[in-house]
Protein backbone atom coordinates (compact mmCIF):
# COMPACT_ATOMS: atom_id res chain seq x y z
CA UNK A 1 0.00 0.00 0.00
CA UNK A 2 1.35 3.38 -0.99
CA UNK A 3 1.66 6.31 1.41
CA UNK A 4 -0.96 8.27 -0.53
CA UNK A 5 -3.39 5.36 -0.40
CA UNK A 6 -2.88 4.94 3.33
CA UNK A 7 -3.36 8.67 3.87
CA UNK A 8 -6.55 8.65 1.78
CA UNK A 9 -7.92 5.69 3.73
CA UNK A 10 -7.16 7.24 7.10
CA UNK A 11 -8.53 10.62 5.99
CA UNK A 12 -11.82 9.06 4.91
CA UNK A 13 -11.96 7.30 8.27
CA UNK A 14 -11.52 10.59 10.13
CA UNK A 15 -14.24 12.20 8.02
CA UNK A 16 -16.61 9.32 8.75
CA UNK A 17 -15.90 9.33 12.49
CA UNK A 18 -16.36 13.11 12.59
CA UNK A 19 -19.77 12.79 10.95
CA UNK A 20 -20.71 9.90 13.23
CA UNK A 21 -19.72 11.99 16.26
CA UNK A 22 -22.00 14.80 15.07
CA UNK A 23 -24.89 12.34 14.68
CA UNK A 24 -24.37 10.82 18.12
CA UNK A 25 -24.21 14.31 19.65
CA UNK A 26 -27.45 15.22 17.92
CA UNK A 27 -29.10 12.03 19.15
CA UNK A 28 -28.09 12.67 22.76
CA UNK A 29 -29.06 16.35 22.62
CA UNK A 30 -32.54 15.47 21.28
CA UNK A 31 -33.18 12.42 23.44
CA UNK A 32 -36.17 14.16 25.03
CA UNK A 33 -37.33 16.07 21.96
CA UNK A 34 -40.82 14.98 20.94
CA UNK A 35 -41.01 13.77 17.36
CA UNK A 36 -37.24 13.37 16.98
CA UNK A 37 -36.16 10.14 15.32
CA UNK A 38 -32.75 8.70 16.13
CA UNK A 39 -30.19 9.12 13.35
CA UNK A 40 -27.91 6.39 12.09
CA UNK A 41 -24.90 6.73 9.75
CA UNK A 42 -24.60 4.13 7.02
CA UNK A 43 -21.03 3.50 5.75
CA UNK A 44 -19.63 1.41 2.91
CA UNK A 45 -16.19 0.58 1.56
CA UNK A 46 -14.78 2.79 -1.17
CA UNK A 47 -13.30 1.32 -4.28
CA UNK A 48 -9.57 1.36 -3.74
CA UNK A 49 -9.81 1.57 0.06
CA UNK A 50 -11.27 3.73 2.76
CA UNK A 51 -14.89 4.31 3.74
CA UNK A 52 -17.71 6.34 2.29
CA UNK A 53 -20.71 7.93 4.10
CA UNK A 54 -23.75 6.66 2.26
CA UNK A 55 -26.65 8.15 4.22
CA UNK A 56 -27.70 9.56 7.55
CA UNK A 57 -31.08 7.94 8.04
CA UNK A 58 -33.90 8.24 10.57
CA UNK A 59 -34.42 5.04 12.57
CA UNK A 60 -38.19 4.80 12.82
CA UNK A 61 -40.88 2.19 12.21
CA UNK A 62 -43.44 3.67 9.86
CA UNK A 63 -45.96 0.93 10.66
CA UNK A 64 -45.66 1.72 14.37
CA UNK A 65 -46.10 5.44 13.70
CA UNK A 66 -49.21 4.67 11.65
CA UNK A 67 -50.66 2.60 14.49
CA UNK A 68 -49.79 5.29 17.03
CA UNK A 69 -51.60 7.96 15.02
CA UNK A 70 -54.73 5.82 14.72
CA UNK A 71 -54.62 5.07 18.45
CA UNK A 72 -54.28 8.80 19.21
CA UNK A 73 -57.38 9.50 17.11
CA UNK A 74 -59.36 6.78 18.90
CA UNK A 75 -58.25 8.00 22.33
CA UNK A 76 -59.12 11.62 21.52
CA UNK A 77 -62.50 10.64 20.16
CA UNK A 78 -63.36 8.56 23.22
CA UNK A 79 -62.17 11.28 25.60
CA UNK A 80 -64.37 13.97 24.01
CA UNK A 81 -67.43 11.72 24.24
CA UNK A 82 -66.68 10.70 27.82
CA UNK A 83 -66.15 14.31 28.90
CA UNK A 84 -69.51 15.39 27.49
CA UNK A 85 -71.42 12.50 29.08
CA UNK A 86 -69.76 13.16 32.43
CA UNK A 87 -70.75 16.82 32.16
CA UNK A 88 -74.37 15.94 31.45
CA UNK A 89 -74.50 13.50 34.36
CA UNK A 90 -73.00 16.14 36.64
CA UNK A 91 -75.68 18.59 35.54
CA UNK A 92 -78.41 16.13 36.45
CA UNK A 93 -76.77 15.63 39.84
CA UNK A 94 -76.49 12.62 42.11
CA UNK A 95 -79.73 11.39 43.76
CA UNK A 96 -80.32 13.19 47.02
CA UNK A 97 -77.57 15.68 46.31
CA UNK A 98 -78.09 19.41 46.59
CA UNK A 99 -79.18 20.89 43.28
CA UNK A 100 -79.92 17.52 41.68
CA UNK A 101 -82.88 17.12 39.34
CA UNK A 102 -84.21 14.21 41.40
CA UNK A 103 -83.95 16.36 44.53
CA UNK A 104 -86.00 19.10 42.86
CA UNK A 105 -88.78 16.60 42.11
CA UNK A 106 -88.59 15.26 45.65
CA UNK A 107 -88.74 18.78 47.09
CA UNK A 108 -91.96 19.46 45.17
CA UNK A 109 -93.48 16.21 46.44
CA UNK A 110 -92.58 17.15 50.02
CA UNK A 111 -93.94 20.68 49.64
CA UNK A 112 -97.28 19.43 48.30
CA UNK A 113 -97.66 16.92 51.14
CA UNK A 114 -96.81 19.61 53.68
CA UNK A 115 -99.27 22.10 52.17
CA UNK A 116 -102.10 19.55 52.01
CA UNK A 117 -101.77 18.96 55.75
CA UNK A 118 -102.29 22.68 56.42
CA UNK A 119 -103.99 24.21 53.36
CA UNK A 120 -104.66 27.55 55.03
CA UNK A 121 -100.92 28.24 55.45
CA UNK A 122 -99.75 30.84 52.95
CA UNK A 123 -96.15 29.97 53.81
CA UNK A 124 -96.67 26.33 52.86
CA UNK A 125 -98.46 27.26 49.64
CA UNK A 126 -95.59 29.60 48.84
CA UNK A 127 -93.18 26.74 49.48
CA UNK A 128 -95.03 24.69 46.83
CA UNK A 129 -94.72 27.52 44.30
CA UNK A 130 -91.04 27.92 45.17
CA UNK A 131 -90.37 24.18 44.78
CA UNK A 132 -92.24 24.02 41.46
CA UNK A 133 -90.34 27.05 40.19
CA UNK A 134 -87.03 25.51 41.29
CA UNK A 135 -87.87 22.32 39.39
CA UNK A 136 -88.61 24.29 36.23
CA UNK A 137 -85.42 26.32 36.74
CA UNK A 138 -83.38 23.11 37.08
CA UNK A 139 -84.74 21.76 33.81
CA UNK A 140 -84.00 25.13 32.19
CA UNK A 141 -80.43 25.08 33.51
CA UNK A 142 -79.66 21.54 32.32
CA UNK A 143 -81.16 22.32 28.91
CA UNK A 144 -79.13 25.53 28.65
CA UNK A 145 -75.94 23.65 29.47
CA UNK A 146 -76.70 21.07 26.78
CA UNK A 147 -77.02 23.84 24.22
CA UNK A 148 -73.82 25.41 25.53
CA UNK A 149 -72.09 22.04 25.02
CA UNK A 150 -73.38 21.94 21.46
CA UNK A 151 -72.19 25.51 20.83
CA UNK A 152 -68.74 24.68 22.24
CA UNK A 153 -68.62 21.59 20.02
CA UNK A 154 -69.54 23.72 16.99
CA UNK A 155 -66.75 26.17 17.81
CA UNK A 156 -64.35 23.29 18.37
CA UNK A 157 -65.19 21.95 14.91
CA UNK A 158 -64.38 25.33 13.37
CA UNK A 159 -61.06 25.51 15.23
CA UNK A 160 -60.10 21.97 14.28
CA UNK A 161 -60.95 22.55 10.63
CA UNK A 162 -58.76 25.66 10.59
CA UNK A 163 -55.95 23.71 12.26
CA UNK A 164 -56.38 20.88 9.79
CA UNK A 165 -56.21 23.13 6.74
CA UNK A 166 -53.16 25.00 8.08
CA UNK A 167 -51.33 21.77 8.98
CA UNK A 168 -52.02 20.26 5.54
CA UNK A 169 -50.56 23.36 3.90
CA UNK A 170 -47.48 23.12 6.10
CA UNK A 171 -46.98 19.44 5.27
CA UNK A 172 -47.31 20.26 1.55
CA UNK A 173 -44.67 22.98 1.90
CA UNK A 174 -42.36 20.62 3.80
CA UNK A 175 -42.86 18.02 1.07
CA UNK A 176 -41.71 20.59 -1.47
CA UNK A 177 -38.70 21.64 0.62
CA UNK A 178 -37.65 18.07 1.41
CA UNK A 179 -37.63 17.19 -2.28
CA UNK A 180 -35.35 20.15 -2.96
CA UNK A 181 -32.98 19.29 -0.12
CA UNK A 182 -32.68 15.68 -1.22
CA UNK A 183 -32.16 16.68 -4.85
CA UNK A 184 -29.23 18.86 -3.77
CA UNK A 185 -27.72 16.10 -1.65
CA UNK A 186 -28.40 17.79 1.67
CA UNK A 187 -29.67 16.23 4.91
CA UNK A 188 -33.47 16.58 5.13
CA UNK A 189 -33.99 14.55 8.32
CA UNK A 190 -34.77 17.62 10.44
CA UNK A 191 -37.49 18.62 7.99
CA UNK A 192 -38.85 15.07 7.99
CA UNK A 193 -39.09 15.24 11.80
CA UNK A 194 -41.12 18.44 11.51
CA UNK A 195 -43.37 16.82 8.94
CA UNK A 196 -43.87 13.79 11.16
CA UNK A 197 -44.92 16.03 14.07
CA UNK A 198 -47.45 17.82 11.85
CA UNK A 199 -48.89 14.54 10.59
CA UNK A 200 -49.25 13.38 14.21
CA UNK A 201 -51.16 16.60 14.94
CA UNK A 202 -53.44 15.97 11.97
CA UNK A 203 -53.88 12.36 13.09
CA UNK A 204 -55.42 13.41 16.41
CA UNK A 205 -58.11 15.40 14.60
CA UNK A 206 -58.75 12.92 11.80
CA UNK A 207 -57.31 9.37 11.66
CA UNK A 208 -54.91 9.37 8.72
CA UNK A 209 -52.53 7.05 6.96
CA UNK A 210 -49.46 8.15 5.05
CA UNK A 211 -47.93 6.66 1.93
CA UNK A 212 -44.57 7.47 0.31
CA UNK A 213 -44.63 9.81 -2.67
CA UNK A 214 -41.93 10.65 -5.19
CA UNK A 215 -38.99 12.78 -4.14
CA UNK A 216 -39.24 11.94 -0.45
CA UNK A 217 -42.77 13.34 -0.21
CA UNK A 218 -45.79 11.72 1.42
CA UNK A 219 -49.46 11.33 0.58
CA UNK A 220 -52.10 11.55 3.32
CA UNK A 221 -55.55 9.99 3.26
CA UNK A 222 -58.10 9.27 5.96
CA UNK A 223 -59.16 5.82 7.10
CA UNK A 224 -62.57 6.80 5.75
CA UNK A 225 -61.14 7.07 2.24
CA UNK A 226 -60.73 10.84 1.75
CA UNK A 227 -57.52 12.06 0.08
CA UNK A 228 -56.17 15.03 2.07
CA UNK A 229 -52.73 15.55 0.56
CA UNK A 230 -51.13 14.32 -2.64
CA UNK A 231 -47.52 15.41 -2.56
CA UNK A 232 -47.78 19.20 -2.64
CA UNK A 233 -51.49 19.35 -3.53
CA UNK A 234 -53.91 19.72 -0.62
CA UNK A 235 -57.68 19.77 -0.28
CA UNK A 236 -59.63 22.58 1.39
CA UNK A 237 -61.97 21.50 4.19
CA UNK A 238 -64.89 23.86 4.76
CA UNK A 239 -67.12 24.56 7.75
CA UNK A 240 -69.22 27.53 8.94
CA UNK A 241 -69.75 27.93 12.73
CA UNK A 242 -72.84 29.51 14.27
CA UNK A 243 -72.99 32.31 16.82
CA UNK A 244 -75.72 30.86 19.02
CA UNK A 245 -77.32 27.47 19.58
CA UNK A 246 -80.89 26.42 20.29
CA UNK A 247 -82.39 22.95 20.67
CA UNK A 248 -84.27 23.13 17.37
CA UNK A 249 -81.11 23.82 15.32
CA UNK A 250 -80.02 20.73 13.40
CA UNK A 251 -77.77 19.77 10.53
CA UNK A 252 -80.64 18.08 8.70
CA UNK A 253 -82.76 21.21 9.07
CA UNK A 254 -80.03 23.37 7.53
CA UNK A 255 -79.46 25.55 10.60
CA UNK A 256 -76.06 23.97 11.28
CA UNK A 257 -73.11 23.52 8.97
CA UNK A 258 -71.62 20.24 7.85
CA UNK A 259 -68.23 19.62 6.27
CA UNK A 260 -67.13 20.15 2.70
CA UNK A 261 -64.02 19.06 0.82
CA UNK A 262 -63.14 21.45 -1.99
CA UNK A 263 -66.67 22.81 -1.77
CA UNK A 264 -68.42 19.44 -2.03
CA UNK A 265 -70.54 18.34 0.98
CA UNK A 266 -69.44 15.16 2.74
CA UNK A 267 -70.88 13.13 5.59
CA UNK A 268 -70.37 14.89 8.90
CA UNK A 269 -71.15 11.93 11.14
CA UNK A 270 -68.48 10.33 13.28
CA UNK A 271 -68.63 7.36 10.91
CA UNK A 272 -68.03 9.59 7.87
CA UNK A 273 -64.85 10.05 5.85
CA UNK A 274 -63.40 12.49 8.40
CA UNK A 275 -64.74 10.70 11.49
CA UNK A 276 -62.94 8.75 14.16
CA UNK A 277 -60.85 11.49 15.77
CA UNK A 278 -61.60 14.56 17.86
CA UNK A 279 -63.32 16.23 14.89
CA UNK A 280 -65.81 13.38 14.53
CA UNK A 281 -66.39 13.34 18.28
CA UNK A 282 -67.25 17.05 18.24
CA UNK A 283 -69.87 16.38 15.56
CA UNK A 284 -71.18 13.48 17.64
CA UNK A 285 -71.64 15.78 20.64
CA UNK A 286 -73.31 18.51 18.59
CA UNK A 287 -75.56 16.36 16.42
CA UNK A 288 -76.17 13.12 18.34
CA UNK A 289 -75.20 12.92 22.01
CA UNK A 290 -76.47 16.31 23.17
CA UNK A 291 -79.72 16.15 21.13
CA UNK A 292 -80.40 12.68 22.58
CA UNK A 293 -79.86 14.01 26.09
CA UNK A 294 -82.11 16.98 25.29
CA UNK A 295 -84.84 14.65 24.03
CA UNK A 296 -84.84 12.75 27.34
CA UNK A 297 -84.98 16.00 29.28
CA UNK A 298 -87.81 17.29 27.08
CA UNK A 299 -89.74 14.05 27.64
CA UNK A 300 -89.53 14.59 31.39
CA UNK A 301 -90.62 18.22 31.04
CA UNK A 302 -93.60 17.18 28.90
CA UNK A 303 -94.58 14.57 31.44
CA UNK A 304 -94.57 17.15 34.21
CA UNK A 305 -96.73 19.49 32.16
CA UNK A 306 -99.16 16.70 31.24
CA UNK A 307 -99.56 15.59 34.87
CA UNK A 308 -100.92 18.96 35.99
CA UNK A 309 -102.79 20.03 32.84
CA UNK A 310 -105.43 17.32 33.31
CA UNK A 311 -108.87 18.82 34.17
CA UNK A 312 -109.52 15.73 36.29
CA UNK A 313 -106.73 16.95 38.57
CA UNK A 314 -107.80 20.61 38.57
CA UNK A 315 -111.48 20.96 37.51
CA UNK A 316 -111.14 24.76 37.30
CA UNK A 317 -108.90 24.50 34.24
CA UNK A 318 -110.48 25.38 30.91
CA UNK A 319 -110.03 22.93 28.03
CA UNK A 320 -106.52 23.33 26.62
CA UNK A 321 -105.40 25.65 29.41
CA UNK A 322 -101.98 25.29 31.02
CA UNK A 323 -101.72 23.70 34.44
CA UNK A 324 -99.03 24.15 37.08
CA UNK A 325 -96.32 24.23 34.42
CA UNK A 326 -96.40 26.07 31.10
CA UNK A 327 -94.46 26.17 27.86
CA UNK A 328 -92.87 29.64 28.15
CA UNK A 329 -96.09 30.98 29.67
CA UNK A 330 -98.56 29.28 27.35
CA UNK A 331 -100.20 25.87 27.03
CA UNK A 332 -97.96 23.15 25.64
CA UNK A 333 -98.30 22.19 21.98
CA UNK A 334 -97.46 18.50 21.44
CA UNK A 335 -96.01 19.34 18.01
CA UNK A 336 -93.35 21.52 19.66
CA UNK A 337 -91.64 19.23 22.17
CA UNK A 338 -88.04 19.87 21.08
CA UNK A 339 -86.36 22.18 23.57
CA UNK A 340 -89.32 22.08 25.98
CA UNK A 341 -87.05 21.59 29.00
CA UNK A 342 -85.53 24.97 28.27
CA UNK A 343 -88.96 26.66 28.04
CA UNK A 344 -90.88 25.06 30.91
CA UNK A 345 -92.02 27.66 33.45
CA UNK A 346 -94.10 27.84 36.60
CA UNK A 347 -97.58 29.13 35.70
CA UNK A 348 -97.64 32.88 36.35
CA UNK A 349 -101.07 32.51 37.99
CA UNK A 350 -99.43 30.94 41.05
CA UNK A 351 -96.04 32.62 40.85
CA UNK A 352 -95.76 35.49 43.36
CA UNK A 353 -92.77 36.86 41.47
CA UNK A 354 -94.98 37.27 38.39
CA UNK A 355 -97.92 38.75 40.29
CA UNK A 356 -99.68 35.41 40.82
CA UNK A 357 -101.51 34.22 43.91
CA UNK A 358 -100.47 31.06 45.77
CA UNK A 359 -104.04 30.42 47.01
CA UNK A 360 -104.81 29.15 43.49
CA UNK A 361 -102.70 26.11 44.36
CA UNK A 362 -105.43 25.27 46.89
CA UNK A 363 -108.50 26.55 45.10
CA UNK A 364 -107.68 25.98 41.42
CA UNK A 365 -105.64 27.77 38.77
CA UNK A 366 -108.86 28.76 37.03
CA UNK A 367 -110.46 30.12 40.22
CA UNK A 368 -111.22 33.83 40.31
CA UNK A 369 -111.64 34.15 44.07
CA UNK A 370 -110.27 32.23 47.07
CA UNK A 371 -112.32 29.29 48.30
CA UNK A 372 -112.40 27.49 51.61
CA UNK A 373 -109.00 27.79 53.30
CA UNK A 374 -109.38 24.35 54.86
CA UNK A 375 -110.03 22.48 51.62
CA UNK A 376 -107.02 20.34 50.68
CA UNK A 377 -108.73 18.45 47.84
CA UNK A 378 -106.77 20.10 45.03
CA UNK A 379 -103.46 19.91 46.90
CA UNK A 380 -103.99 16.19 47.42
CA UNK A 381 -104.86 15.80 43.74
CA UNK A 382 -101.69 17.67 42.71
CA UNK A 383 -99.61 15.49 45.01
CA UNK A 384 -101.22 12.33 43.63
CA UNK A 385 -100.69 13.54 40.06
CA UNK A 386 -96.96 13.98 40.72
CA UNK A 387 -96.45 10.60 42.37
CA UNK A 388 -98.73 8.32 40.38
CA UNK A 389 -97.31 5.99 37.75
CA UNK A 390 -97.95 7.47 34.32
CA UNK A 391 -96.83 6.36 30.87
CA UNK A 392 -94.86 9.21 29.21
CA UNK A 393 -96.49 10.64 26.10
CA UNK A 394 -93.00 10.76 24.57
CA UNK A 395 -91.38 7.34 24.16
CA UNK A 396 -87.87 8.76 24.62
CA UNK A 397 -87.79 7.57 28.23
CA UNK A 398 -89.51 4.29 27.46
CA UNK A 399 -93.11 3.16 27.67
CA UNK A 400 -93.21 1.90 31.27
CA UNK A 401 -95.50 3.82 33.62
CA UNK A 402 -93.54 5.69 36.28
CA UNK A 403 -93.91 8.53 38.77
CA UNK A 404 -92.19 11.84 38.12
CA UNK A 405 -89.41 10.77 40.48
CA UNK A 406 -89.14 7.47 38.62
CA UNK A 407 -88.77 9.24 35.29
CA UNK A 408 -86.07 11.54 36.71
CA UNK A 409 -84.26 8.47 38.03
CA UNK A 410 -84.58 6.78 34.62
CA UNK A 411 -83.07 9.82 32.93
CA UNK A 412 -80.12 9.80 35.32
CA UNK A 413 -79.72 6.02 35.00
CA UNK A 414 -79.46 6.25 31.23
CA UNK A 415 -76.97 9.11 31.49
CA UNK A 416 -74.86 7.13 33.98
CA UNK A 417 -74.92 4.00 31.83
CA UNK A 418 -73.81 5.95 28.77
CA UNK A 419 -71.08 7.68 30.75
CA UNK A 420 -69.73 4.43 32.21
CA UNK A 421 -69.66 2.84 28.75
CA UNK A 422 -67.85 5.86 27.32
CA UNK A 423 -65.35 5.86 30.19
CA UNK A 424 -64.57 2.18 29.63
CA UNK A 425 -63.89 2.86 25.96
CA UNK A 426 -61.82 5.92 26.85
CA UNK A 427 -59.75 3.90 29.32
CA UNK A 428 -59.18 1.16 26.75
CA UNK A 429 -58.15 3.51 23.95
CA UNK A 430 -55.91 5.51 26.28
CA UNK A 431 -54.17 2.32 27.43
CA UNK A 432 -53.71 1.23 23.82
CA UNK A 433 -52.24 4.62 22.94
CA UNK A 434 -49.90 4.53 25.96
CA UNK A 435 -48.70 1.07 25.00
CA UNK A 436 -47.91 2.15 21.45
CA UNK A 437 -46.27 5.32 22.76
CA UNK A 438 -43.94 3.23 24.91
CA UNK A 439 -43.11 1.06 21.90
CA UNK A 440 -42.33 4.19 19.89
CA UNK A 441 -40.16 5.56 22.70
CA UNK A 442 -38.21 2.30 22.78
CA UNK A 443 -37.23 3.05 19.19
CA UNK A 444 -36.00 6.46 20.24
CA UNK A 445 -32.66 7.56 21.58
CA UNK A 446 -31.01 5.27 24.13
CA UNK A 447 -28.32 7.45 25.69
CA UNK A 448 -26.43 4.43 27.06
CA UNK A 449 -26.23 2.95 23.58
CA UNK A 450 -25.18 6.30 22.13
CA UNK A 451 -22.36 6.70 24.67
CA UNK A 452 -21.16 3.18 23.91
CA UNK A 453 -21.20 4.05 20.21
CA UNK A 454 -19.27 7.22 20.96
CA UNK A 455 -16.51 5.21 22.66
CA UNK A 456 -16.25 3.03 19.56
CA UNK A 457 -16.08 6.13 17.38
CA UNK A 458 -13.29 7.53 19.57
CA UNK A 459 -11.32 4.31 19.16
CA UNK A 460 -11.80 4.45 15.39
CA UNK A 461 -10.81 8.11 15.35
CA UNK A 462 -7.68 7.34 17.38
CA UNK A 463 -6.72 4.49 15.04
CA UNK A 464 -7.07 6.67 11.93
CA UNK A 465 -5.22 9.53 13.60
CA UNK A 466 -2.40 7.12 14.51
CA UNK A 467 -2.10 6.09 10.86
CA UNK A 468 -1.83 9.75 9.81
CA UNK A 469 0.82 10.39 12.48
CA UNK A 470 2.75 7.40 11.22
CA UNK A 471 2.52 8.74 7.67
CA UNK A 472 3.69 12.13 8.90
CA UNK A 473 6.69 10.56 10.66
CA UNK A 474 7.58 8.63 7.51
CA UNK A 475 7.36 11.78 5.39
CA UNK A 476 9.57 13.66 7.86
CA UNK A 477 12.17 10.87 7.71
CA UNK A 478 12.09 10.90 3.91
CA UNK A 479 12.51 14.67 3.80
CA UNK A 480 15.46 14.46 6.18
CA UNK A 481 17.37 12.08 3.90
Amino acid sequence: MSISTAFSNASSGLTATSRMTEVVSSNVANAMTEGYARRDVALSARTGGGVRIDTVSRVVSESLQQSLRLAAADAGNAQVRSTFLQRFEDQLGTPGGSGALSSAVSDLETALISASSLPDSTARLTAVATAAGALADKLNAVSADLQQSRLEADRSIATQVDTLNAALQQVAELNRTITGELANGRDANGLIDQRQALIAKIGEIVPVRSAPHQGGQVTLYTTGGALLLDGTSTVEIGFSPVGAMTADMTLAGGALSGLTINGKPISSTDEGVLGGGTLGAAFAVRDALAPAAQAGLDALARNLIDRFADPSVDPTLATGAAGLFTDAGTAFDAANETGLAGRIRLNALVDPAAGGEVWRLRDGLGATVPGSVGDATLLNALSEALTRDMTPASATLGTAARSASGLAAELLSRASTARVSAELRSTYTAAQHDSLSEAALSEGVDTDFEMKTLLQIEQSYAANAKVIRAIDDMMQRILEL
